[in-house]
This record gives structure tokens, sequence and C-alpha cells, in this order.
């Protein structure tokens, strides 16, 4: 396979992200690499996505290793939404009209029904993850399987850790008891929230260990805005109940009339209206959408929170391409669609040395299985004033 890398659009702390084209096709993807002695994460999303066919999740377009610089790079190749992420969406115009929202949020469940029904867990549903196209047309997509695990089916998984963004956790995942299909639907409602109103579920919470107490330890859930439907707050109590055992899965959602029978192209939509809601009283930290968790389920809460360290930085992705391309040649035959095999028994064959490329740092793309937290720059903020 013949392909082309350009500009790095997201970095996180053990993978880059850059801009891809077919030599042969043209077709433009978007590229995941990490380090071949650090790839066990870029791997195992490989697996999971490989084996998914579905319309509303980021489609995989296939793998290989390479050299690049004197390193041994694991890439993957995935679908490219040049119309970034629903997170860039709500920043550019504040919140979205409840059409679109309606339109997303049918979409996104849809992606749920269908992990769900294949056990699969995301465990990382937030804006950032979910992507659109430029043109509206092909609607909503979950990405970002960094985190995604298949479901606990026995007592022996207990030991799995948990993972995810701290503002976006379920109760019982905040609380480190269990992290399944129900929090998946928990994290969708806080990313309804972020559409209708800009600014996260809950916005008086100022760092991630504020964050995990809340939720994990109050009775509270977010505050539904008054201004929505009747249909739309009746939606997002059924996604945000503390309980996971009588929250509503994806399915049964599917059935309420925020989201049923959708016969409208998002395309035909009007753009994003803008609410007039109170903004907080303090600026957000951007470390609330940013951070990414993982802790054994074993452990205390008391200890979870006590291993929130670290430091990282964000900023919004830019689409725009540059002049430093390079070419990589692979000795597999075939394009970018065709099953490579990128275990590790099979680096050395498929090593082929290429050029370096930009860099710009942007949002954690992956999550690391272990005790990790990354945390942006103070002066990176979700709000500007």
């Amino acid at each position: 396979m013949d392909w082309t890398r350009g500009q790095t659009i997201g970095r996180g702390s053990t993978a880059t992200v850059s801009i891809g084209m077919s030599n042969r096709s043209s077709e433009v993807f978007a590229v995941k690499s990490a380090e071949l002695s650090n790839s066990e994460f870029l791997q195992r999303e490989q697996r999971i996505l490989s084996a998914l066919a579905c319309p509303q999740i980021v489609a995989y377009k296939g793998c290989d290793i390479s050299e690049e610089n004197g390193k041994i790079l694991y890439n993957l190749f995935l679908e490219y939404a040049p119309g970034g992420t629903l997170t860039d969406a709500i920043r550019s115009g504040t919140c979205l009209e409840e059409g679109r929202i309606r339109s997303h949020t049918r979409a996104v469940l849809l992606g749920l029904q269908y992990l769900h029904s294949n056990g699969i867990v995301h465990c990382d549903i937030k804006g950032q993850n979910i992507l659109v196209s430029k043109d509206n047309e092909q609607g909503a997509k979950i990405a970002d399987f960094g985190c995604a695990r298949r479901a606990r089916v026995n007592e022996d998984d207990e030991g799995k850790p948990i993972c995810g963004t701290p503002i976006c956790m379920a109760p019982e995942v905040a609380r480190g008891e269990e992290q399944g299909f129900p929090a998946d639907v928990w994290a969708l409602g806080c990313t309804v929230l972020e559409m209708a109103t800009g600014r996260p579920p809950w916005p008086d919470v100022a760092d991630p260990i504020s964050a995990l107490h809340r939720i994990g330890f109050s009775s509270d859930t977010p505050e539904i805005p008054g201004y929505m439907s009747k249909q739309a707050q009746d939606f997002l109590s059924k996604c945000l109940i503390r309980n996971p055992g009588e929250r509503w899965s994806a399915s049964e959602l599917l059935e309420h009339g925020f989201v049923k029978e959708q016969n409208f192209k998002l395309s035909t939509l009007t753009e994003p209206e803008t609410y007039n809601s109170e903004s907080p009283t303090s600026v957000l930290n951007q470390q609330l959408w940013d951070s990414t968790l993982t802790s054994c389920s074993s452990a205390s809460a008391k200890e979870r929170i006590r291993q929130l360290i670290g430091e990282g930085s964000s900023e919004m992705v830019n689409w725009a391409w540059d002049e430093t391309w390079v070419t990589v040649r692979s000795k597999e035959p075939g394009g970018i669609g065709s099953q490579l095999d990128c275990n590790l028994s099979s680096a050395a064959a498929n090593v082929v040395p290429i050029g370096g490329g930009a860099s710009r740092i942007s949002a954690a793309e992956e999550c690391d299985m272990d005790i990790h937290i990354i945390i942006p720059d103070p002066d990176d903020q979700f709000f500007s004033t």
C-alpha cells in the first residue's frame, strides 16, 4: 500500500493523529500512530474497530507498521471527518438548535445500540468523541475506541480498570463499581446537555476530583434546562437516572418520542440557535473534558481520587493542511481497506523508513490502561471571556 502522511492534527500522551492520503485512490483518511513498543492500546482499538460495521461508527480502514525518524510506528487508518467533532461545533456556535440535537442524539443511539448488541461498551462518550461530516449529510459518528472494552460477563472480570472522562462519568463508574452499557447512556445524556447548553453537565464543578466526588457520592443529577422541550427534558431524565439498573437502554431510548422516526436530514436543518442562557459564574478548566481517568475497580474511591495526577495540554483541532507530506510504501499488497496483519510478530517484515511530519498539540486521543489522568494547561479554558 502506498500512502502519504500529512499534517499532524492531534497528539496525546502516547499517540498522534495525522491526515493521510492513498496514492492509488486519493482517498483521504486519518492515521492514528504510536510507537510499536507502546501500541497495545492502539492494537486493542484495531481489534475492536475491525470487527465493526455501522454507519454511526467511524470506519476502520486498515493498519500497518512503518519506521519514521528511527522509530517503529504502528499506524491505524480511520475514516476522516473534516467537519470535526460535536465539541468543535458547540464551541463555534455556543449551543445547537434542538432539531439538530435530536438528529445527532439518534445517530449516537444507533451506534450505541449496535455496540451494546455486540457486547461492547465505549466507555468515553462525549462531544469530543463524536465526529460530524462537514456537510452534515452523513450525521454523527462515534469515534475513539481507545477506552472501549467487552462488557463484563462474569465476576472474574471485576478487576478490569475503569476508564473515561470524569465530567461525563456515570455515578457507578465514579465509584469504581462497574462500567457497563448504562454508563454509555449516562454519558450520552451529558453530551446532549453539552449540545443544548454549550457548557458542561456540571458547570459549577471546577476540577476532576470535585467532579468524581459529586457524581459518585451525592444524590445530585445534572440540571436539565427549562427552555428545552418537554420531550427533550423527559428524554434526559431517562438517561440521567443515578441507578444504572433503572436507566433506560439505548434500544429503549430509540423508541422515545424525542428521537423516534426522524425523517429529516441534518443538511436541511437551520443553523445552530444561540439560547439566551446564563453563563457560569466561573471559568471551567478544559481539564474536565480532556481528562481521561483509568483505575482498578478494586481500589477504594479515596485511593482513586488521590491518584489523579499529571499534566497535559489541549487546543482546538486545526484541520488545515500544510506542506509537510511524506510518502509511505508498505510491502503489503492491496489498498487501505485490506485487512493487514499488524501483530508484533510481523513487525520486521512491514517496517519501511519514512520522513518526519509536523506536530500540533491537541486533546488526548487515547486512554492508557494505567492509573493516569491528563490535565491540560489551565490557560486553555472551555469558555472565553
